[in-house]
């Protein structure tokens, strides 16, 4: 049974940073792209960022360029969203999700996805 389980969200003030992780299990992480995606109140599911399942490609919205670096550690199964600079424009929900055996994608045809952790930025 695959489980991608977020972590991290939380309430901050603007121009603060958190990090988001996200555990996987019962898929084959190494080998799988991972991708961040948000969905903002009364908004569709936006894309954020999106890695390879080595690193060596990286994706991410223009909106979070600079601010945000998404990595990822294959020993531990785990995927992170560093996030830096935070405003209120990046209040939503954050999802993780996995393409298995497939390279990152921009657009939610992502196989797996987790229940989101909740990211609030107050001004």
């Amino acid at each position: 049974q695959v489980q991608l389980v977020e972590s991290g969200g939380g309430l901050v003030q603007t121009g603060a940073s958190l990090r988001l992780n996200c555990a996987a299990s019962g898929l084959p992480f190494s080998r799988s792209a991972m991708g961040w995606f948000r969905q903002a109140p009364g908004k569709e599911r936006e894309f954020v960022a999106a890695m390879s399942w080595s690193g060596g490609t990286i994706y991410y919205a223009d909106s979070v360029k600079a601010r945000f670096t998404i990595s990822r550690d294959n020993f531990k199964n785990i995927v992170y969203l560093q996030m830096n600079s935070l405003n209120p424009e990046d209040t939503a929900v954050y999802y993780c999700a996995a393409r298995p055996l497939s390279g990152p994608s921009k657009v939610d045809d992502y196989a797996y996805w987790g229940q989101g952790t909740q990211v609030t930025v107050s001004s």
